[in-house]
């Protein structure tokens, strides 16, 4: 068997597509651990930044699988899975915040 010089890349294009999806959410939003520590105080406004986010997430997933179809099940792939984990995280955020009687780092008015 001769050794091929032509690597395959659908581990790349799985890895980028996850990599924009978590880019982009961390462009839109802060983090889980912020969305945990002042859910009390704005847990909607976050949870609007991550739902805008996971939105801009798949239209740069459906333009990147339309144009290299060749890669287009690593790129849908790498997108899901990243937009589903990060939804889980800062619904967990979410849930665990609201539940917390500690306070937020935040202060209104004041």
């Amino acid at each position: 068997m001769a050794l091929s010089l032509q690597a395959d890349s659908t581990g790349v294009s799985f890895l980028v597509a996850a990599g924009i999806v978590y880019e982009i959410i961390a462009a839109a939003c802060s983090s889980p651990q912020t969305t945990e520590i002042n859910a009390s105080a704005r847990a909607d406004t976050l949870m609007k930044w991550v739902y805008i986010g996971l939105v801009q997430s798949a239209l740069f997933i459906v333009a990147a699988a339309w144009l290299d179809p060749r890669h287009r099940v690593p790129i849908v792939a790498g997108g899901a899975t990243a937009g589903t984990l990060m939804w889980l995280q800062y619904a967990h955020a979410k849930k665990a915040g609201l539940a917390s009687t500690a306070p937020g780092t935040e202060s209104y008015g004041q």
